[in-house]
């Protein structure tokens, strides 16, 4: 893959290439032809094509199927050899009449080598292939372990012809067993066993995208002039009405136009509960119909849908590399060209000690196979696969590989409050002002312009009360402030308190009830005309019910949680309180916004969750962007991560995930380097002289073999990880807080430092540090002396009191 993404990276229109050694894809990005590309890598030593029609048909089983009628055959043809070479030569087993001779018995051997090497060509093909192009690969290590045995097998065999024909029957039964024909058959029938087991556990590790695909229902009802007419799903178009029965899968993105229904959109989201829909609601492809016969509109087909959007993004996440990645493809670009050069002086050095010229290329042979650059090729590839995969079941859509790996060294979590905290659907609860009539009136006719949760709690309320649809001119969105036009000649505006000043001075009575309903958790907007402001409307946004519950499990995790809203402070404060928020950033504007968490990424890398518009320049500038739930189209292309459900106990989950599929990918790069590390000065030979350890060239190709599929395999175990807190049932958990008074804790830095450094400490749970509170508070789930808790702060720089 180094060499492919050489090959076209170097090309001038190419700005990025990426090779995905599970998916056999490469994605290019630039001006180049397609043409272009295909030749470079034919040049490099590779074919390709153009992925089109087929992108969303899942992979065939024909490499598998190939994979195994190849290993059946090689695998009858050694046990016969094998029978001949090991069970008549060292066993005396018997052997058929014409085969009671050296000769005829070497003969048989190499015949039999020889059709099984034939079976698998493909390892010579491709690895004399890479040579040639000087882009050697584990193929041609295969191919000259395999080679070499036989080549020298063939000329062993030429000298035992010569010794039987002159009479010395002696000397050709002792050249009998010089003959390594079994050797190079064997590590051809192991490898291919590796590699079908190989092949079936990438098989798995792509089985979330297969699965994926295979949701997409195949044909469609569609209305045509009012009758039922069943088509494939590539024929519907935008705008057509198609039907949903009881119990069908939905075959693209739509409104609901007649009826209502409960709709499963686990397959999307990973909500199991299903979601009630009506007329004007969306649903989307794939999803299922459980109960009402709907009619809908498609607003979104084929490559279009939520689901073809979600396959894409995690295909491409998986195309991505992880920045951990970059050590092993480093290595793995020069590793065959030292093998082979290791395989040489390897032989070299016995036949320079006095050892036989069997015994020395058998140690190189050993090199050739035992060596193992796929194990490191695949550390990092299998993890991110399987990673993605466990994602998008959970509805968790990480859009690349770097956004999989970062997530989980989060050090700060930064949450929006309106429909991130909060549910994003407020409601109206109190209209304070003189003239009720005109400041529900000019807040209607504004609000219905605007996209805002705020916004639409002010038009369902003046829905509710029949209130006249009029349409201001010369409308402006203000975002984080408010808005603005003119209506019947007037300039009417609409906002936040600092927005309302700009327009006129606000009275100290409407002042004091803005207080009041904030102090309530409530958010009071102010209304009126030219320079008058004619009162306030307040609304209130529920807190989700999994808030609490992810926020303090994010305090357990060590993490710092800050609220950040464009909300006033009050209000802010009132619902922080509620979650168990203790940092508040309030009254800022997206601007302010990016800001603030510029000023937290000097305390650790920042993760920032949001779903509107305004929250997309703090996304982008977030290590880590998060768009939750329905969020808007620009906070999803703002962010970094995509979650399909609109619940915060999702943000534990992706931790947890990124976590786990960075300690995993570490220990795959682990085994495959100690293995290499362990394995080659093995069958080198380097331990002969200590302890006598030799390793025969065909338990060096079983080696190899098995470091593939352990590799693949322990990335499969990320299948089994627990997302989401089980907390204890019918067990009660003691717990011991402890307050520690601290002096020279002067900013979230310092927190960060001693939080990090306690929760280290076996048995400290959580650790919360307050430079304004000058406090440290410790949660410990067992006994941990005072000393070593003031000791570790102490060596911070700071002095416990």
């Amino acid at each position: 893959s180094a060499r492919v993404e050489k090959a076209v990276g170097g090309l001038p229109e190419v700005t990025s290439c990426s090779v995905n050694l599970l998916t056999k894809t490469m994605t290019v990005e630039g001006t180049v032809s397609d043409d272009t590309v295909l030749d470079a890598v034919k040049k490099a030593g590779y074919s390709a094509k153009v992925k089109g029609g087929e992108k969303k048909q899942a992979a065939p089983a024909s490499a598998e199927s190939t994979l195994k009628l190849r290993l059946v055959t090689s695998v009858v043809l050694t046990v016969i050899l094998m029978y001949f070479s090991m069970g008549h030569t060292m066993w005396g087993f018997p052997v058929p009449g014409i085969l009671n001779n050296p000769v005829a018995l070497g003969l048989a051997q190499m015949v039999l080598a020889g059709a099984i090497m034939v079976i698998n060509q493909k390892f010579f093909v491709s690895g004399f292939r890479g040579a040639l192009n000087k882009s050697p690969n584990m193929d041609t290590l295969v191919a000259m372990g395999s080679g070499v045995s036989f080549l020298y097998s063939l000329s062993v065999l030429f000298l035992m012809i010569d010794s039987y024909t002159q009479g010395n029957n002696p000397a050709a039964m002792e050249y009998l067993h010089d003959l390594y024909f079994e050797s190079a058959a064997m590590i051809l029938t192991i490898i291919t066993i590796g590699k079908l087991l190989e092949e079936h556990a990438k098989g798995k590790t792509t089985n979330a995208i297969s699965a994926l695909i295979a949701l997409a229902p195949k044909t469609a009802i569609c209305l045509v002039d009012g009758e039922e007419r069943e088509v494939p799903v590539e024929e519907l178009r935008l705008g057509d009405l198609f039907v949903v029965k009881p119990g069908d899968s939905i075959p693209a993105d739509g409104i609901i136009r007649q009826g209502e229904s409960a709709i499963n959109e686990s397959a999307l989201t990973g909500e199991s509960i299903p979601m009630d829909k009506s007329v004007g609601d969306s649903v989307s492809a794939a999803t299922i119909n459980l109960s009402g016969h709907l009619v809908c509109e498609a607003t979104g087909v084929g490559e279009n849908t939520t689901l073809a959007k979600i396959i894409d993004m995690v295909s491409e996440a998986a195309s991505t590399k992880a920045p951990i990645a970059k050590v092993a493809n480093q290595v793995s670009a020069i590793f065959v060209p030292a093998v082979l050069v290791i395989a040489l002086v390897t032989f070299i050095i016995w036949l320079l000690a006095g050892e036989s010229f069997g015994f020395a290329i058998a140690r190189g042979i050993s090199v050739l196979v035992v060596s193992c650059p796929c194990a490191l090729g695949l550390a990092t590839p299998v993890a991110i696969m399987v990673g993605n995969g466990v994602g998008a079941r959970n509805g968790i859509l990480f859009k690349t590989a770097e956004s999989l790996e970062e997530t989980g060294k989060t050090k700060i979590v930064v949450l929006d409050k309106t429909g991130t905290i909060t549910s994003g659907n407020p409601e109206v609860t109190d209209v304070d002002g003189e003239n009720q009539e005109e400041l529900l009136k000019i807040a209607y006719a504004l609000e219905r312009k605007s996209e805002h949760p705020l916004g639409k709690a002010i038009v369902r309320y003046g829905e509710e009360k029949n209130l006249p649809k009029e349409e201001p001119e010369q409308f402006r969105i203000l975002p984080g402030n408010g808005l603005t036009g003119t209506l019947n000649g007037k300039t009417v505006f609409g906002g936040n308190l600092a927005f309302a000043k700009t327009f006129g001075d606000v009275d100290s009575s409407i002042l004091q009830r803005a207080e009041a309903f904030a102090e309530q958790g409530k958010t009071p907007l102010f209304f009126g005309h030219d320079d008058t402001i004619l009162g306030i409307i307040a609304v209130a946004d529920t807190v989700k019910e999994t808030s609490k519950t992810a926020i303090s499990e994010l305090k357990e995790m060590g993490i710092r949680v800050v609220m950040l809203t464009g909300d006033n402070p009050k209000t802010a404060a009132a619902i922080a309180s509620q979650v168990g928020i203790d940092e508040v950033v309030a009254g800022v504007l997206p601007d302010g916004k990016q800001a603030a968490v510029y000023d937290l990424k000097q305390s650790g890398k920042v993760m920032m969750v949001g779903d509107g518009i305004n929250d997309a320049p703090a996304l982008t500038s977030a290590d880590i962007g998060i768009a939750i739930g329905a969020g808007t189209d620009i906070a999803i292309d703002a962010a970094d991560v995509v979650l399909m459900k609109n619940s915060l106990a999702d943000i534990p989950a992706t931790i947890r995930l990124s976590r786990s599929t960075l300690r995993n990918i570490r220990q795959n790069l682990f085994w495959a380097f100690c293995y290499n590390i362990i394995g080659i000065p093995l069958a080198a030979g380097a331990f002969i002289p200590l302890w006598g350890w030799r390793l025969n060239p065909m338990f060096g190709a079983i080696a190899m073999s098995v470091s593939d599929f352990l590799v693949v395999t322990n990335a499969l175990r990320l299948n089994l990880c627990k997302l989401y807190s089980l907390k204890p049932k019918g067990k009660e958990v003691h717990k011991m807080e402890k307050t520690f008074k601290v002096e020279g804790m002067m900013c979230p830095h310092c927190e960060a430092r001693v939080t990090e450094k306690l929760l280290e400490l076996d048995g400290v749970s959580s650790v919360i540090a307050s430079h304004q509170e000058k406090s440290v508070v410790v949660t410990l789930e067992k006994d941990v002396p005072d000393a070593l808790i003031t000791g570790t702060i102490t060596d911070q720089g700071y002095q416990v009191l």
